[in-house]
């Protein structure tokens, strides 16, 4: 082995020797780990499966026949094939008898009509809402008038509350 495996566990010695034997020389070293990672995830996936599978048959302990089924079950449910050619460019031939939308002609970068784009504000503005003149106009006499630059709980509460008003845009609905 190359050297600074020496310290590695046996597992990772694998892992390194699995990816050499594919070919692949140049590799993070943060890869065995992830590899290691999943190896140890699919394991412990498939023998709780096993041990599920086991309980149910009634059995005292996991056995082959269980760990088989169990991989079996993952390889039927994690893995499939891809259609066969013919159905996916049968496929293609039907969604490309359908033309393109015509694009908006202006300058700049062509977009689609409004209708078939998802480039619609859809979030909510907090605007906050603007003092009365009125209220504006006292607290200026109040600076002049030399009057406490603290004023008391009574005194806020003749100021109108300062509240934000919420603004919603909404995204309109796509014609199927």
């Amino acid at each position: 082995m190359a050297e600074g495996d020496e310290d590695l566990p046996r597992d990772a010695k694998i892992v390194k020797s699995l990816l050499k034997s594919m070919g692949v020389e140049d590799y993070e070293p943060r890869v065995i780990h992830q590899f290691l990672e999943l190896w140890y995830r699919y394991v412990v996936d498939v023998l709780t499966d096993a041990q599920v599978y086991s309980e149910h048959a009634g059995k005292p302990a996991i056995d082959c026949d269980d760990v088989k089924l169990a991989i079996q079950s993952k390889v039927n449910s994690s893995f499939s094939q891809p259609p066969p050619r013919e159905v996916l460019l049968e496929l293609a031939r039907n969604r490309n008898k359908a033309p393109l939308p015509k694009s908006i002609a202006g300058p700049g970068i062509p977009l689609p009509p409004e209708q078939d784009t998802l480039i619609k504000p859809n979030y909510q503005l907090a605007i906050p809402n603007k003092q009365s003149s009125q209220a504006v106009e006292e607290m200026d006499e109040d600076e002049e008038g030399g009057v406490d630059p603290n004023p008391s709980q009574e005194q806020k509460t003749d100021m109108p509350p300062h509240t934000p008003q919420r603004v919603a845009f909404s995204l309109a609905k796509r014609p199927k």
